[in-house]
């Protein structure tokens, strides 16, 4: 791919001039790259081996703030360093940055050097181990949906986020007249993030007014994780170039669509060439392998629903007749449907899960995902039937967790994710969970000094 950069190449961009800055990046526990810019000749010179941060970065909220109860960092072991070292085959340049590449690094144990077990790229590489250690590959997409506004960060917030200006005051779903407006930011959305080494196949209007969405070409669960988190910075970074500003929070309008990120997943062979869940002679062409691992993810959906939706905010995505689903089942190709199956009767039939929003964590959603579907496969379960009609009016369906606090106490008490990703790492998320659980419940919001100043 274009963006891409082998270490050479980019030793010889920077000789040239080409290239004065690198940045070295991890993902936090929000799904956001943090870390730092190089000066491009020191990263060449040293810096490609390690580099190192302040360990709180894996144990703060979303506002940055330290949080206290952490096993793995806090105040009282000093917030320490971690080793930050650079994945070299993530080597990138980055074309609305002048001048710039970007590498995502592995966040490593200071002492040991082993990778530290919390860390979303960490915990997503030992589930893709587990699947290789079977012979499988997962090839894992995920569509992005986001709103675009004629407002600036700075305009926004001193409207205190609301009234917003959207980039189309009408819904745009599909509509080429209404989207054309904001191809501004889109089309260099588009071209600029398939230079960088992240494939798009299409851009198009959301079912909210100024709401988009873009769609990234599959690859292997690790790089399609690095390739939404590059995606989320870069757009952010692209629109405010652009004057304008987006947010890819889950609901910003409880009146309005919210922001999906829908995850569709399969398994190939570990060479890529041959894919495991087609089987022509098989229900819905869905091979037993396939069916079993569907099985899984809708038998532990409820245990998982936190790496799907992490905030408090998260919940009100979960609304009936939006497309954003209330209901655990499945469906062929039913956009009701909490898991919809996805080209059936051809090589790429896969399952798409309709859950998160585009708020998740890639690394944890893919990473719950496959330990779903491996404990699908390990207990060999069976596949219901579909379901047909409009699943938000269907009753007897398990329903998606409707608040933070019960998809926290199910994640806690999940044994399979407690077997998948390790005691201390649940343990670990578990804690962030209730850690936003807990800033929001102490909270004075503008609704209740509205309600109480004049009216109890």
């Amino acid at each position: 791919m274009p963006g891409n950069f082998s270490f050479d190449q980019l030793k010889k961009a920077v000789s040239s001039g080409e290239i004065d800055t690198v940045l070295a990046c991890i993902v936090d526990l929000q799904g956001r790259l943090a870390g730092k810019r190089f000066l491009a000749q020191y990263f060449v010179d040293s810096a490609h081996d390690e580099t190192h941060g302040c360990n709180y970065l894996l144990a703060a909220d979303i506002d940055m703030e330290p949080v206290p109860g952490y096993k793995a960092a806090s105040w009282s072991k000093g917030y320490g360093d971690f080793v930050m070292k650079p994945d070299l085959a993530t080597l990138r340049r980055i074309p609305w940055l002048e001048k710039t590449a970007l590498v995502i690094c592995d966040v490593l144990d200071h002492h040991t050097h082993d990778d530290l077990p919390h860390s979303p790229r960490a915990i997503l590489r030992k589930q893709v181990k587990r699947l290789k250690e079977r012979g499988y590959i997962g090839y894992f997409a995920s569509e992005l949906e986001f709103y675009l506004f004629n407002e600036t960060y700075d305009s926004a917030r001193k409207k205190h986020w609301q009234g917003l200006d959207t980039a189309s005051p009408y819904i745009g779903d599909y509509q080429i007249g209404i989207t054309t407006k904001e191809e501004g930011v889109m089309r260099r959305l588009r071209n600029e993030m398939d230079a960088a080494g992240i494939p798009i196949e299409n851009s198009k209007g959301e079912w909210g007014p100024g709401q988009e969405e873009i769609n990234v070409r599959y690859a292997e669960a690790l790089e399609m994780a690095d390739r939404h988190v590059i995606l989320k910075n870069g757009a952010k970074e692209i629109a405010e170039s652009e004057g304008k500003a987006i947010s890819f929070m889950s609901k910003y309008n409880y009146g309005l669509a919210g922001n999906s990120s829908h995850i569709h997943n399969s398994l190939w062979s570990a060479d890529g060439k041959t894919p495991l869940f087609f089987d022509k002679k098989a229900d819905w062409t869905l091979s037993t392998l396939g069916q079993q691992w569907a099985a899984g993810q809708l038998k532990y959906a409820k245990e998982f629903t936190w790496f799907l939706a992490p905030y408090i905010n998260s919940y009100k995505r979960f609304q009936a007749g939006t497309f954003a689903p209330t209901k655990i089942m499945w469906s062929e190709d039913n956009r009701t449907a909490g898991f919809r199956l996805c080209g059936e009767g051809t090589k790429g039939i896969r399952m798409e899960c309709r859950i998160g929003g585009a708020d998740l964590n890639p690394y944890l959603a893919f990473a719950a995902l496959i330990a779903a579907g491996l404990a699908g496969i390990d207990e060999k379960l069976e596949l219901q039937k579909p379901f047909v009609g409009d699943a938000y009016q269907a009753s007897r369906l398990p329903e998606i967790p409707k608040t933070l606090r019960d998809a926290t106490e199910t994640l806690a008490k999940s044994k399979m994710l407690k077997q998948a990703l390790g005691d201390d790492v649940l343990e670990h998320y578990v804690h962030t969970a209730k850690w936003e659980q807990f800033e929001y419940d102490r909270r004075i919001t503008d609704w209740e000094l509205h309600r109480g100043f004049e009216r109890y």
